[in-house]
C-alpha cells in the first residue's frame, strides 16, 4: 500500500496557469495510487449494510457524494449497472451489488438530497436512473475539465493533472455482470470514487478562478435534468458500412437482418455483437442477392446454413417496392456534407461562422462544441441568410437548445460575422 493509500491525497502544486496542463517536464512524477486508504470493503449484497452506510453517510448531509457505476455494454444488451460505487468522507466507501436485493428507499431519499461528483455523468446517469436513483445537484469532473480546457478529460488524465496521482484503468471494459466479482476489480472500482471529492474541489477552484463557474452550474444542470434517451441505438441505419450498400433491396436485408439480431440480443441479454458483428451483417447482404449459396459464403463459417438468418435477409429481399426503404432518410438541415456543392451560399456562410466560433472558444480555452454544439450551429446558419440584432439571435440560440451562457457568448460573433458577408442577389 503507497503513502496515498493511509493519508488524504492533496492537490499537487500549481505550475502552470488553471485550466491548463503544465509542462511534462516540470511536473513530478505522478504517485500510483494503489489502494484504498481506508481499506477495501465487503460487497454490499444485502439491505442492512446499506441501510448502515445510508445511516452514517447522513451524519454529514452537506458532504457531496463520489459515484460510479460500472456496467457491461460490451457483454450484455441492458444497460444496466451492475456494480455501484458510493464514498462520502463520513460513511467511506461503498461497493453495492444492485443485482442482489430490491434498493430500500432510503438510498434514493439519501441522494436525492446530495451534490453527486460524477466523471462522464451522460455515461451513468441513465443506468442509475433505472435503480431509481436521481441525484440533487450535480458536479461532473469531466466537464468540468473540458471547460478548463484541459486537453486530457479522461478520469486518469484528471486525476494525474489536478491531484498529481496515477489511477489504473485496465479493468474498465471489464465484463462486470460476472459473479464473484474478482478481487483486483473491486480494487479498481473503489479508486474510481476514492478521490473524485477532491478532483471537483481542485476544479471548482480553477473554474472560479478561471471565470467559468457559472458556466459550469449551467452545463451541470443541463445534464442532471436532460431528458435520458434511449441506452441501445434504435437505428439500423447506425450500422457500420451500410454506406457501402448500393440498393434499395439490400437496405432493405440489413434492416430486417439488425431487427432479427436485436431481438435476439434483447431475449439473451447479449450485446448485439456478440450475436453477429455489424461488417458481417453487411457484408451477407451484399451477396443476398445472388442467392443462399453467395449469402452463406459472406458468412462466418459457424453462422452458415442458419435459416434464421437468410430467413430475415430474404424477407427484407422480398418487401414490395412501396415497403423499400429511401436510400438515406430525410434530416433537418440537409447534411452539412452536401452544403458545398447543392447550397453554396449557406456553405459559405458556415465556413466562414464555423471559424469565428472556433477562435472564439479558444480566446475562452474552450473546446468548440462545448461553446455551441455544432449541429445547432448548423441549424442555426440554415435558417438565416442574415443576422439580426444581438439580441434577436441571442434568443434565437436559446430557442434552439443553446444554454443561456453559450447564446450570450456566441450571439455577438454571429451577428458580427454574418454582416461582413456579402450578401446574396435579389432574385429576379
Amino acid at each position: 500500500m503507497t503513502s496515498c493509500s493511509t493519508t488524504s491525497p492533496t492537490p499537487a502544486p500549481e505550475t502552470a496557469s488553471e485550466g491548463s496542463s503544465a509542462p511534462e517536464q516540470s511536473r513530478p512524477a505522478p504517485v500510483p495510487l494503489t489502494a484504498p486508504r481506508d481499506g477495501m470493503v465487503p460487497v454490499i449484497d444485502r439491505i442492512q449494510p446499506l441501510l448502515a452506510w445510508c445511516e452514517a453517510a447522513a451524519t454529514a448531509p452537506e458532504e457531496p457524494v463520489a459515484v460510479d457505476a460500472e456496467r457491461a455494454s460490451s457483454f450484455r444488451y441492458s444497460s444496466r449497472a451492475y456494480l455501484i460505487q458510493l464514498r462520502t468522507e463520513a460513511a467511506g466507501t461503498a461497493l453495492i451489488d444492485p443485482l442482489a436485493f430490491t434498493m430500500p428507499s432510503t438510498l434514493p431519499a439519501l441522494l436525492a438530497e446530495r451534490e453527486w461528483v460524477l466523471h462522464a455523468a451522460v455515461q451513468d446517469l441513465p443506468s442509475l436512473a433505472e435503480l431509481g436513483l436521481h441525484p440533487g445537484r450535480l458536479f461532473d469532473t469531466e466537464l468540468a475539465a473540458r471547460l478548463l480546457g484541459m486537453s486530457k478529460v479522461g478520469l486518469g488524465a484528471v486525476v494525474e493533472e489536478t491531484l498529481g496521482l496515477s489511477l489504473a484503468k485496465e479493468h474498465s471494459a471489464a465484463d462486470w455482470s460476472k459473479r464473484p466479482l474478482p478481487a483486483a476489480w473491486l480494487v479498481y472500482a473503489a479508486l474510481d470514487v476514492e478521490v473524485l471529492v477532491q478532483v471537483r474541489d481542485e476544479l471548482e477552484r480553477r473554474l472560479r478562478e478561471a471565470g467559468k463557474h457559472e458556466w459550469a452550474l449551467a452545463e451541470f444542470e443541463h445534464e442532471r435534468t436532460r431528458e435520458v434517451g434511449p441506452t441501445r441505438s434504435a437505428d439500423w441505419r447506425g450500422l457500420h458500412g451500410i454506406g457501402s450498400l448500393r440498393s434499395t433491396r439490400q437496405l432493405a436485408a440489413a434492416r430486417a437482418m439488425w431487427t432479427a439480431r436485436d431481438e435476439i440480443a434483447a431475449r439473451e441479454d447479449l450485446s448485439p455483437h456478440r450475436v453477429i458483428r455489424d461488417r458481417e451483417i453487411v457484408a451477407a447482404v451484399k451477396e443476398a442477392p445472388r442467392g443462399r449459396d453467395a449469402f452463406d459464403k459472406a458468412l462466418p463459417a459457424k453462422m452458415r446454413r442458419k435459416d434464421s438468418w437468410w430467413k430475415a435477409a430474404r424477407s427484407g429481399l422480398d418487401l414490395p417496392a412501396a415497403h423499400l426503404p429511401e436510400r438515406a432518410e430525410a434530416s433537418y438541415p440537409p447534411p452539412h456534407k452536401l452544403w458545398a456543392k447543392k447550397y453554396p451560399e449557406a456553405w459559405e456562410r458556415y465556413k466562414a461562422v464555423r471559424e469565428a466560433v472556433a477562435a472564439h472558444a479558444e480566446t475562452l480555452d474552450l473546446p468548440t462544441e462545448n461553446l455551441i454544439q455544432p449541429a445547432l450551429l448548423r441549424t442555426w446558419v440554415w435558417e438565416h441568410e442574415q443576422a439580426g440584432t444581438v439580441t434577436e439571435v441571442r434568443t434565437e440560440l436559446a430557442a434552439l437548445g443553446a444554454r443561456p451562457w453559450q447564446a450570450e457568448l456566441v450571439a455577438p460573433v454571429l451577428t458580427a460575422t454574418l454582416h461582413t458577408l456579402p450578401t446574396a442577389p435579389a432574385e429576379g
